[in-house]
């Protein structure tokens, strides 16, 4: 028995536009019932990709294939309307001359489930029962999206398209109303390409995360492996604020104030930086004798004086000035901590949460207080 084909293929894909590439190469293979998410800031060719996913744009080369067909390149170019795709937009694109009934129903015209039967029952699976005779001007953005969402998927699309489809809905809405489409989604069984450039969004929605930088895709791996094992510090510092620290690599380690750190495959003279969240960073009152021995994890503690600390609700933000070079780092701490300025304290690190990537040109993301 041989493994079915991927639902949604793209291979090579590259778009110009004015002789500037901003699509360059993309490849990604999404299954049946998976949840894929293209992460990366604005610009970098998310809804490009999209867009030329769906057949409502073409790119200038490579191929796409959907459960193993050519739909686009070599010579074809399928419409979007015969490539069996629903698509969710940033603005919900609702119809305001419609009903909801009329809207979710739309997408039936084409041969999908059909019926006022079933236009009744998708609007019981999102909760909208007796809103069937209102019009979007009518409901809140929860209820825009969710019809939006079940108008998508009427006619039962292999592959859901979703554009920064939450990115109009306050914060504490859009939670709830992630966790419902997400549950939703896995229960249809599409396979679905969301894009936003909010990355807390793809680590809860998506068994897979690409992460596009400059037209290209730098990386590709499930929300747990990209944040904890990622490609380079530009990486790293997307998905959190990160504390960088310089150093020379000498006998396949760097040498800091706060101990030594291995740097495999890095040869000897090499620039580097030792990238750590401030999540992983470790703040102790007395290192002098009196307190805890330093582990092996935590490697030597160095000494500085706490600058400014803001509790944030859930955490304490905590901003140290170093005493051996004037550096400036940021820890979390996860309670209320809030010392006065120029507490003096040391501050370890946790050498299985750092990450040793070359010297990098690009400005460092840090923690802002």
């Amino acid at each position: 028995m041989t493994d079915a084909p991927p639902r949604l293929d793209l291979s090579g894909i590259c778009r110009d536009y004015d002789g500037r590439r901003v699509v360059d190469g993309v490849t990604l293979q999404l299954h049946a019932g998976e949840v894929a998410c293209l992460l990366g800031p604005s610009g970098c060719g998310k809804s490009t990709t999209l867009r030329i996913a769906a057949g409502v744009e073409q790119q200038s080369e490579g191929t796409i294939h959907i459960d193993g067909q050519l739909v686009s390149g070599e010579g074809v170019h399928a419409p979007p309307e015969e490539r069996g795709i629903g698509m969710m937009f940033q603005d919900f694109a609702l119809f305001p001359h419609l009903t909801v009934a009329q809207n979710v129903g739309f997408g039936l015209k084409s041969g999908g489930r059909g019926g006022d039967q079933t236009i009744a029952e998708l609007l019981s699976d999102v909760g909208l029962t007796g809103f069937a005779t209102q019009y979007p001007h009518q409901l809140s953005g929860g209820e825009q999206q969710r019809v939006a969402l079940i108008r998508a998927l009427a006619p039962k699309p292999r592959i859901i398209l979703m554009d920064e489809p939450f990115s109009g809905l306050d914060n504490r809405l859009r939670d709830d109303i992630r966790d419902e489409t997400l549950a939703i989604l896995k229960n249809e069984g599409a396979a679905v390409l969301l894009v936003t450039h909010e990355p807390d969004e793809a680590m809860r929605m998506a068994d897979k995360i690409a992460l596009m930088r400059a037209g290209r895709i730098v990386q590709v791996g499930a929300p747990y492996n990209i944040y904890n094992a990622p490609k380079d510090r530009e990486a790293a510092a997307f998905f959190s604020d990160i504390n960088v620290i310089p150093g020379v690599v000498r006998g396949a380690q760097v040498d800091t104030p706060f101990g030594a750190f291995l740097a495999p495959g890095h040869s000897d003279g090499t620039q580097v930086e030792i990238v750590i969240r401030p999540q992983h960073l470790k703040l102790d009152f007395d290192r002098q004798g009196k307190g805890p021995l330093p582990t092996e994890t935590d490697g030597v503690p160095a000494r500085g004086c706490i600058q400014r600390a803001r509790f944030m609700g859930n955490e304490t933000l905590v901003e140290m000035v170093m005493d051996h070079d004037g550096t400036i780092l940021h820890a979390t701490i996860p309670a209320v901590f809030l010392p006065p300025k120029d507490t003096p304290m040391w501050l370890s690190l946790r050498r299985d949460r750092c990450f040793v990537f070359p010297c990098g040109e690009r400005p460092q993301k840090t923690a802002k207080l």
